[in-house]
């Protein structure tokens, strides 16, 4: 971690107030939905058999201390990023150039694209995609003399942006610990209610789905009930996180959901012949039809959710459909490490390309770590003499082609990682500059156990952009675009990981000040 930017912070809790916060904690978290299944190595199934009990979803105490200009830095940019990342999407043409370089060397990258390319050769049926995106950044903080805090982005996910669910009940839960006074005396200086901004990420992420919803029904005149179908995981421990999405959807907006897992939809889905509209049939009522409006993958973005040539073809079936995508085959692709390394290589031109505002485009610019290619290109041999060299590997993370935590290698790993590797394979990879974050502690409750120390905060920016592509390659015609809430994720600043549904992180919230 980098220098000390933050008041001391959090207090030194007596027993008796850290008794009273985690009992508030357990009980508000439980009430509120701010949960997930527990994991096999905490509840065994010989306790939960039905898979019935649920547990607090790893939080902190405390919300952590993040720079107010920062929070405001990530979350101004975040309708610049909706529209960086929807036109890669339609410009299939760069993509592609992308992507190619990684086809003989990434299985997974190689499968999705052939599906694209399948559906293009007869022809995409739908024309509107949406995209719920999540945007993750940590502040930096520069050594040289005089510099001040800012956020660098750690990457941009376009597949299955998780625990937006969470990330509003955690906010509420921070906040109701202010209000109700659970906090000690010590803390009054820093945590106020003005500095604990409200995550609105349920209500608009849920809009997002409302809104592609709608689209769909006016363009299509639907002859059967319409539904948006959320394909999942099974088993599925952050269930809770999805579900407050469907319980908004159909409060809020009137719109039916159901859930599907990935190894079902061959079994309950099936296409309308000419107009490829999606219809399916839930297993507990199969004489019903429902017409697909939306469908927003929780699964399908690893390769561990293809395990059989059966899992390829629902993914075809899905991308043939008339349903729209959240996302489309192209928008997970353009999501991809090595289109993020691409824009953010330094004196890259491909930004401009996308984003010719040049307002959009420095905000942009300034959230980019530099990141590398490993590839045999002069900035990809530079990369590698840093990748390899035991001393420079140590300001870098390696990153594959990868989403949901875990994938990374990081500083004095990466010179046996790339020697046990052929050659070949280092162009799947880009490295990565690590950013450097202030250092702060705080108090993470998981699977019923308290964990003190420093600790690593990384900010999520989600974001809602709904577009039409255009009759000529690279045009579209946005229809939607707007931020929709926040996320923060803590992790123990000993752990190279932070995601928490891989079991390296806790959801928390932002306690905002100036330094």
């Amino acid at each position: 971690m980098s220098a000390e930017i933050y008041p001391p912070y959090p207090p030194t809790l007596t027993q008796s107030e850290r008794d009273h916060i985690l009992t508030n904690i357990k009980d508000w978290s439980i009430a509120h939905g701010l949960a997930v299944r527990p994991a096999e190595s905490y509840v065994s199934k010989d306790v939960d058999p039905a898979g019935a009990l649920a547990t607090t979803a790893p939080v902190t105490l405390f919300p952590s201390l993040f720079p107010r200009r920062c929070f405001d830095q990530a979350r101004a940019v975040s309708k610049a990023y909706n529209e960086l990342y929807s036109a890669i999407s339609v410009d299939e043409g760069w993509l592609g150039e992308i992507v190619k370089e990684l086809l003989d060397i990434d299985d997974f990258i190689e499968n999705l694209w052939k599906i694209h390319l399948q559906v293009k050769s007869e022809g995409y049926v739908q024309s509107i995609q949406l995209g719920l995106f999540r945007s993750d950044y940590m502040v930096h903080v520069d050594k040289s003399e005089g510099s001040k805090p800012c956020v660098k982005q750690v990457e941009f996910n376009t597949i299955a942006s998780s625990f937006g669910g969470l990330s509003s009940h955690v906010s509420g839960l921070h906040r109701h610990l202010l209000s109700t006074e659970a906090y000690p005396d010590a803390t009054e200086s820093v945590i106020t209610g003005n500095a604990l901004p409200e995550s609105t990420s349920i209500p608009n992420l849920a809009l997002g789905l409302a809104k592609a919803h709608s689209a769909y029904a006016k363009a299509s005149s639907p002859a059967h009930p319409t539904c948006v179908l959320f394909i999942v995981q099974d088993p599925e421990r952050n269930v809770f996180d999805q579900r407050h999405l469907e319980y908004n959807l159909n409060t809020a907006h009137s719109v039916r959901t159901f859930r599907l897992t990935f190894d079902n939809v061959l079994t309950y889905t099936r296409l309308e012949p000419g107009t490829r509209k999606l219809l399916f049939s839930p297993a507990h009522s199969p004489h019903k039809s429902y017409e697909v409006s939306t469908l927003y993958f929780r699964a399908g973005y690893a390769p561990s959710d293809y395990t059989t040539e059966a899992h390829w073809t629902a993914r075809l079936h899905l991308e043939r459909s008339a349903a729209i995508k959240c996302p489309s085959i192209l928008t997970h692709l353009a999501g991809s490490k090595k289109v993020q390394q691409v824009l953010a290589t330094p004196q890259s031109p491909h930004l401009s390309r996308f984003i010719p505002d040049g307002n959009s485009s420095s905000a942009i610019l300034s959230t980019f770590a530099p990141i590398y290619p490993l590839d045999t290109s002069p900035a990809g041999l530079t990369a590698r003499s840093l990748a390899t060299n035991s001393e420079t590997a140590q300001r870098f993370v390696l990153k594959p082609q990868r989403e949901g935590g875990g994938n990374n290698v990081y500083r004095s790993d990466i010179p046996s990682f790339l020697a046990s590797l052929p050659e070949t394979h280092w162009p799947a990879y880009i490295l990565m500059e690590m950013i450097e974050p202030p250092a702060q502690a705080n108090t993470i409750f998981r699977n019923g156990e308290l964990q003190s120390g420093d600790v690593i905060c990384e900010l999520g920016v989600y974001g809602a952009c709904l577009w039409k592509d255009g009759d000529k390659p690279g045009e579209r015609e946005i229809m939607e675009n707007f931020e929709a809430g926040y996320l923060l994720r803590t992790k123990g600043a000993g752990s190279a990981e932070g995601g928490v549904a891989a079991g390296f992180g806790s959801v928390d919230s932002c306690c905002l000040v100036d330094v």
